[in-house]
C-alpha cells in the first residue's frame, strides 16, 4: 500500500483485527500478509476498515489491542486519521489543495514515491513568484533548503494534513494523502505575513483557480490587526474566492481571548478553532483547546468547528538542528542508552523524523484534508454544503462554551458519510 518494506520486526499485530476485515485489505492489497509481520499503513486502514465493518467501539477495542503500534516510537501519539475516525475509502484523490503559509520545504512524505507538489508561488512582492512541477519532478525553489524556521511551519502544517508518511512507513500521514497542493508562501523579507501579502495570495488563486483546479483554500497564518475590520482587504478576497466557489479554512488563531484578526475575520471563511483530545478517543475527556474565539462584523460567531491543535504529529524539517539531535538521539536509545529518553520527551519527537506539535495552524488544514475527503466522495458539494455537512458532522466538547467551539468537534468519517448522502454523493 505505501510502496516500502519496512522490517518484518516492527509489527506483528494484524492478527488480532477481525478476519472479516483482514480478508476485506487482502483482498485489495495481497502484499498486506500478516504472517510476515504488517506495514503500519497496512494496520492502519485495516483499524480504519473496522470502524466501517463493525462500528466505533469494534475499531476502539481494536486499537486498544495493537496500540502504540510502532514499538519504536517515544509516544504512542495517534496518528490523524485514527483519531479524526477517517473513512479509508477516501484520502482526497484528484481534490488540489492551494495552502497559505510561511515558507515550505519539499519533503518525503509530500513528493515521494510520487510528487504531490503542483505549484510554488511566492506572494511577498508586488510580482507573484510562481514555479510548477510535474508528478516526476524533484521540486525546489528559491531558498527551499536554508532550514529557516518559517520553513519549519509550512512544512508541519502542510505534511501533518495532506503528508503520506513516506518517512513512517504511512503510519504518520494525514487524511488528504492523495490530493495535490499548490504550497502559496507569504513570509516577506522583513520577516512579517501582512494583510497585503495574504490579499495577494488569495487574489492569486483565485486567478489561478480554474488552471490548476483549486477547491479548497487552507489558512494557517494570520494577518494584521485591521480598523475599521468591516471590507477589509483579506476578507474580501476569502468572500470572492467562496462565490466563485472554493471552500476556505481559517486558523482561528491561539490567544485564548476574544480576538480574531483576518482572515478568521472573514463571514465567508470556515474558521477552525482548537482541540485537546488528550490523545485518547474517550470524548468526555476532550477539552476545547486555547484558541482565539469572537463574533464577526455580520454577527456571526467564530470558529465554526474546532480541531486537533495538540498531539498532533508532523514532520522535522530535515537537515535542521532538531533532525540531527533527533537522530542521534534515537541511535543511543536503540542501544539502550535511557538517559537520551529525558531530551526526547523534551523535544516532543514521536519518531527520529516526526515530533507532536500544537496550534490552531494544525487544526484549520487537517479540516481542509477533511474536506478533500468530502469532495472525493461527492464533488458536486458547494463551500455552503461543505460548512453545513461539517458542522453537522461535529460532537460537543464537554464543559464548552458555544462561542469558542462552534459546532464542537468534527469526526472525518462522519462528515465523509454526510457528503456522500448530499446530492450527487456516490
Amino acid at each position: 500500500m505505501c510502496a516500502q518494506t519496512p522490517p518484518n520486526t516492527d509489527l506483528r499485530q494484524g492478527r488480532c483485527l477481525d478476519p472479516g476485515v483482514i480478508g476485506h485489505i487482502a483482498g485489495a492489497h495481497p502484499q498486506w500478509l500478516t504472517e510476515r509481520g504488517d506495514c503500519p499503513a497496512c494496520v492502519q486502514q485495516a483499524i480504519l476498515q473496522t470502524r466501517l465493518m463493525h462500528g466505533v467501539a469494534a475499531m476502539h477495542s481494536c486499537i486498544q489491542q495493537v496500540w502504540p503500534i510502532d514499538a519504536h516510537a517515544a509516544f504512542g501519539a495517534l496518528p490523524t486519521p485514527l483519531r479524526l475516525h477517517a473513512d479509508p475509502r477516501f484520502s482526497g484523490k484528484g481534490i488540489t489543495i492551494a495552502h497559505i503559509d510561511a515558507g515550505f520545504y519539499p519533503h518525503p512524505d509530500l513528493v515521494k514515491p510520487v510528487n504531490r507538489i503542483r505549484a510554488w508561488a511566492e506572494t511577498t512582492g508586488s510580482r507573484v513568484q510562481v514555479l510548477r512541477f510535474a508528478p516526476d519532478a524533484i521540486p525546489e525553489w528559491p531558498g527551499w533548503n536554508r532550514h529557516e524556521h518559517w520553513q519549519w511551519h509550512g512544512l508541519m502544517t502542510s505534511a501533518a494534513a495532506y503528508g503520506n508518511g513516506f518517512l513512517s512507513y504511512g503510519l504518520y500521514c494525514g487524511l488528504a494523502s492523495s490530493a495535490e497542493l499548490v504550497l502559496v508562501q507569504t513570509w516577506d523579507k522583513r520577516g512579517r505575513i501582512t494583510n497585503a501579502t495574504l490579499t495577494r495570495a488569495l487574489r492569486w488563486i483565485r486567478k489561478k483557480r480554474k488552471e490548476l483546479n483549486i477547491r479548497i483554500v487552507s489558512i494557517s497564518v494570520a494577518g494584521d490587526p485591521i480598523e475599521p475590520l468591516r471590507g477589509n482587504p483579506v476578507d474580501r478576497a476569502v468572500k470572492e474566492l467562496v462565490d466563485d466557489g472554493v471552500t476556505v479554512i481559517a486558523a482561528s488563531g491561539n490567544k485564548c481571548e476574544r480576538n480574531l484578526v483576518p482572515p478568521a475575520t472573514a463571514a465567508e471563511a470556515i474558521t477552525v478553532g482548537g482541540l485537546d483530545d488528550r490523545n485518547v478517543f474517550d470524548r468526555e475527556q476532550h477539552e476545547v483547546w486555547h484558541s482565539s474565539y469572537d463574533s464577526t462584523v455580520e454577527g456571526l460567531w467564530k470558529p465554526e468547528v474546532v480541531a486537533p491543535s495538540l498531539w498532533v504529529v508532523a514532520p522535522v524539517l530535515p537537515g535542521s538542528p532538531v533532525a540531527v539531535e533527533a537522530r542521534e538521539l534515537f541511535a543511543r536509545r536503540a542501544l539502550g542508552d535511557e538517559s537520551a529518553n529525558a531530551r526526547i520527551a523534551e523535544m516532543k519527537m514521536v519518531t527520529p523524523h516526526y515530533q507532536h506539535v500544537e496550534g490552531t495552524s494544525f487544526a484549520a488544514p487537517i479540516i481542509a484534508s477533511v474536506v478533500a475527503c468530502m469532495l472525493e466522495a461527492n464533488a458536486s458539494l458547494t463551500p455552503d454544503d461543505i460548512r453545513h455537512g461539517l458542522m453537522a458532522a461535529a460532537y460537543k466538547v464537554a464543559g464548552a462554551s458555544d462561542e469558542r467551539q462552534g459546532a464542537g468537534a468534527v469526526d472525518g468519517g462522519q462528515a465523509v458519510a454526510i457528503a456522500m448522502n448530499m446530492r450527487g454523493g456516490r
